[in-house]
C-alpha cells in the first residue's frame, strides 16, 4: 500500500504538469496568433467590458451545486459571460478574462500554485476547445475578431459552450479518477448527472448575452435577474439535499448518507478486496437514563458534544453519520486494522467527562466492527453486521467486538426471544416465584427473594439466564423489575394480613441503580400495597454499583433514607475493592453460592465464607448464605455465625400460594407469627427512620 501511494501521487503530478504545459503552449499560439489591433479596433467595449466584470465576479462567487450526499461543489457562474466573450470579444479576450478570474479567484482563496497553475492550464485548453469548435460550425477563423451573434450562430455557440464546460470537467475528472483510484467513467458519469441541468442554464444565459450585446449593455443588465435566479435555486437545492443526508441535531450525516457513503467506497475499493472499507457503530451506554433523568435538552446537548469529539477525531472526507437515537457509524477506507484503531481512537474521544451547562456528564460507548468483503460485500449487510457486533460488545460487556458468523445465530434467536418478551409483559405470560431465606437456628422461614419466571407458550420454561440480560441490554428492566415489585410488594401485604412478618428482597440491575427516579418509584409502589419500607430489601451487584459509582451513591442513600434496605448480591464474585462497603450505607451481604456449595470439602471455599461471615458481623450487617445445598453445609455456617441461609435443601424457588402454606404451618399455635428476625446480626440505623 505504501508503495502505490508515492506511485499515485507521481501520475498525478506528471498528468497535472502535462495539463498545464498545454495549457501555456495553447495561450502562448493564442497571444501569436491574434490580431490584436484588429480585435481591439472592432470590440465593443461596454459590453465587453460587462462580460469581463461578470466572468470575474462568477468565478470568485460560484454557484454551488450538491451532489447528492456529497457536501456542495463549488461550480463557476463564469461560464455563460465566457462563452459569449468566445463570439462577441474573440479568443484572446475570452482566454484572458478566464485565466485572469481564475487567478483572482486562486489569490483569494490561497490556493497552492500547483493547484492554480493547473487551473490555468485546464481553463485555457477548455476555451480554445469551445472557441474550436464554435468556429467551425459557424464558418468563423478561430482567431478571428469580434463579431455579432445572430440567431444563426445561437446553436453553434451553444454547442461550443458545451465542448468548453465537457473539456474543463473531462479534464478535472481525470485526475480526481487518478488521485482516488476511481474509474474515469464513475467520476464523468456523477459529473453529468448532478450538473447537467446547471450548466444548461448557464449557456443558454451565456449565449442569449452573446445575441444582445450587440443592443447595448443595458440588456445585458437584464440577464442579471435569471442570474440572481439561478443562484437562488442552486442555494435552495443545496439547502435541501442537506436536510434530506443529515441530521438537523447533530449536523452529521444520516442513515440515507451512510448507505451511499458506504456504496460508493464499495465501488472505489472493488479492484482491491484488502483495502475495505469497514464500517464502526457506536452506541453510548446508558443514554436513555441521561434523556429519562436530566431532560431531552440535557440528552440534545449532550449529542452535540459526542459528535463534535467524533468529527474531531475523524476529520478529512471520513465524516461521522448519526443514525438515530445514541447511535453513531463510520465508513473506513481500510482493512479490518484501521477499522479497531479507529473504533479505539473514538472510544478513547469520550473518556474525558462532558460539560452541559453545570452539569459534568461521564459518557461510555461500546463498538461493533464490520469489514468488506469478509463481512458483507454490500451496504446493507455491512450495516446489519455492525449492528450485530455492537449488540455482541454490549451484551458481553467488551468496548469493541469485531462480527463473527458466530454471533447471526445467537442474534435472531435473542432477537426473537426480545420481541416475545415485549409481549410477554403484555399477555401475562410471567410471574413470580419465591425462594425462601431460613433462620439456620430454628429453620423458619424469616423472608423470601422473589424470583421472575416466564413461562413461553412454545419454548416452555425460558431460564432467567437466557432473558435477564436481554432486558437489561434493552431497557426492558424497567418493565420486568416493576412487575415483579408489584406482584412481590403485593403478596407480601396479603401475607402480612394474614399475620406474618416478613422481608422480600428484589434483585435491581446496574440500569437501575442509575436511574435516580427509582427511589420514588419504589416509594410508590410502597404506598401502593401498604407495605413498610423496613421490608423490603433491594438486591444490587458489586458490578452494579461500580458501573455508576456516582449515581448509584445517590440512589442508594435515597433508598435508604426511606428505610429500604440494601442487600449486596453474588458477594465476592465481583472485581471490586471493599471501598463500597466503607462509601456505602449497606444492610446485608449475601455470600455466593459459588462458596458456599462445597465450603465443607474446599479448604479455600471454607475460609472465604467464614471471613466473609466475621467482616458482616463486624461491620453490623446481616449475612446471607446462598447455596445451600446440603445439612452438613447448613450447620457449619450456624456454627460461623451466619444466621440465615437460602438454597434447595432448605427450600426450593415455589408460587406464593405454597409460601402462604408454609408460613401457616411456621406460625406457632395460639399466637401470630413473629416478625423477621435479622439473623443474629446488629443493621445499621437508617438516617429518617424510627427504631
Amino acid at each position: 500500500m505504501a508503495a502505490r501511494r508515492p506511485a499515485r501521487s507521481f501520475v498525478v503530478g506528471a498528468y497535472v504538469t502535462a495539463v498545464a504545459v498545454l495549457g501555456a503552449v495553447g495561450l502562448a499560439l493564442v497571444v501569436v496568433q491574434t490580431d490584436w489591433a484588429q480585435t481591439l479596433a472592432q470590440v465593443p467595449v461596454w459590453a465587453v467590458a460587462f462580460l469581463v466584470l461578470a466572468a470575474l465576479i462568477g468565478e470568485i462567487k460560484p454557484l454551488s451545486v450538491t451532489r447528492g450526499d456529497e457536501p456542495a461543489e463549488a461550480v463557476s457562474s463564469s461560464t455563460p459571460f465566457i462563452v459569449a466573450l468566445i463570439s462577441v470579444g474573440g479568443l484572446g479576450i475570452a482566454l484572458g478574462a478566464q485565466l485572469v478570474a481564475s487567478v483572482a479567484d486562486d489569490v483569494l482563496r490561497r490556493r497552492p500554485a500547483t493547484k492554480s497553475l493547473f487551473n490555468l492550464g485546464q481553463y485555457a485548453i477548455s476555451v480554445i476547445a469551445g472557441r474550436v469548435v464554435f468556429a467551425a460550425l459557424a464558418g468563423h477563423p478561430v482567431f478571428g475578431p469580434p463579431m455579432t451573434v445572430g440567431m444563426r450562430d445561437v446553436l453553434p455557440l451553444l454547442v461550443g459552450g458545451a465542448v468548453l464546460v465537457l473539456v474543463n470537467r473531462l479534464l478535472v475528472a481525470v485526475v480526481v479518477a487518478l488521485a482516488v483510484r476511481q474509474p474515469l467513467g464513475i467520476v464523468v458519469g456523477q459529473d453529468a448527472r448532478f450538473f447537467a441541468a446547471t450548466t444548461g442554464v448557464l449557456l443558454c444565459v451565456g449565449a442569449v448575452a452573446a445575441n444582445v450585446a450587440s443592443s447595448g449593455v443595458v440588456f445585458l443588465f437584464l440577464l442579471c435577474a435569471p442570474a440572481v435566479a439561478v443562484y437562488g435555486m442552486t442555494k435552495v437545492a443545496v439547502r435541501h439535499a442537506h436536510q434530506a443526508t443529515h441530521d438537523s441535531l447533530t449536523g452529521l450525516g444520516n442513515r440515507d448518507r451512510l448507505q451511499t457513503q458506504l456504496t460508493h467506497a464499495l465501488a472505489a475499493a472493488a479492484d482491491d478486496p484488502a483495502a475495505g472499507p469497514g464500517l464502526v457503530m457506536l452506541d453510548l451506554d446508558h443514554f436513555k437514563d441521561i434523556n429519562d433523568t436530566l431532560g431531552h435538552p440535557v440528552g440534545d446537548e449532550l449529542l452535540r458534544n459526542v459528535a463534535h469529539r467524533l468529527d474531531a477525531v475523524i476529520g478529512g472526507t471520513r465524516q461521522a453519520n448519526r443514525l438515530g437515537g445514541d447511535e453513531f457509524a463510520v465508513v473506513v477506507a481500510g482493512g479490518l486494522v484501521d477499522c479497531e484503531a479507529l473504533a479505539r481512537d473514538l472510544l478513547a474521544a469520550l473518556e474525558a467527562p462532558t460539560q452541559v451547562g453545570e452539569l459534568e456528564l461521564l459518557v461510555r460507548a461500546s463498538a461493533g466492527v464490520a469489514v468488506a468483503p469478509a463481512h458483507g460485500t454490500d451496504a446493507a449487510t455491512l450495516m446489519k453486521n455492525a449492528d450485530i457486533a455492537l449488540y455482541q460488545a454490549k451484551l458481553d460487556r467488551d468496548r469493541t467486538c469485531v462480527y463473527s458468523e458466530q454471533f447471526d445465530a445467537h442474534t435472531l434467536e435473542r432477537l426473537g426471544l426480545l420481541a416475545d418478551l415485549r409481549a410477554a409483559l403484555d399477555t401475562g405470560q410471567l410471574s413470580v416465584a419465591y425462594q425462601p431465606q431460613v433462620d439456620l437456628t430454628d429453620r423458619r422461614t424469616v423472608g423470601v427473594e422473589a424470583l421472575v419466571r416466564w413461562r413461553h407458550p412454545v419454548r416452555g420454561q425460558v431460564p432467567p439466564d437466557s432473558f435477564i440480560p436481554l432486558a437489561e441490554k434493552s431497557g426492558l428492566i424497567a418493565a420486568v423489575t416493576a412487575f415483579v415489585l408489584n406482584t412481590a410488594l403485593g403478596d407480601l401485604a396479603r401475607w402480612r394480613a394474614e399475620g406474618h412478618r416478613l422481608r422480600m428482597a428484589v434483585n435491581l440491575s446496574a440500569r437501575h441503580l442509575s436511574d435516580l427516579a427509582l427511589p420514588r418509584q419504589v416509594l410508590d409502589a410502597l404506598q401502593r400495597h401498604g407495605v413498610p419500607a423496613g421490608d423490603l430489601v433491594l438486591e444490587v451487584t458489586e458490578t452494579g454499583l461500580l458501573s455508576d459509582p456516582a449515581r448509584a451513591d445517590v440512589v442508594i442513600a435515597e433508598l435508604r433514607r426511606i428505610g429500604v434496605g440494601i442487600a449486596v448480591d453474588d458477594y465476592g464474585t465481583g472485581h471490586a475493592s471493599l471501598n463500597y462497603l466503607k462509601r456505602l450505607e449497606i444492610d446485608e451481604l449475601k455470600v455466593d453460592r459459588s462458596f458456599v456449595s462445597d465450603m465443607d470439602r474446599d479448604r479455600h471455599d471454607f475460609v472465604i465464607v467464614r471471613s466473609t461471615i466475621t467482616l458482616a458481623r463486624d461491620l453490623g450487617l446481616r449475612v446471607i448464605a446462598e447455596g445451600v445445598q446440603e445439612e452438613e453445609t447448613a450447620v457449619s455456617l450456624q456454627a460461623l455465625g451466619c444466621g440465615i441461609g437460602q438454597g434447595y435443601h432448605l427450600a426450593r424457588p415455589t408460587t406464593s400460594a405454597e409460601i402462604g402454606r408454609r408460613l401457616h404451618a411456621e406460625q406457632p399455635r395460639g399466637g401470630a407469627r413473629p416478625a423477621a428476625t435479622t439473623g443474629g446480626t446488629l443493621p445499621r440505623p437508617r438516617p429518617g427512620t424510627q427504631a
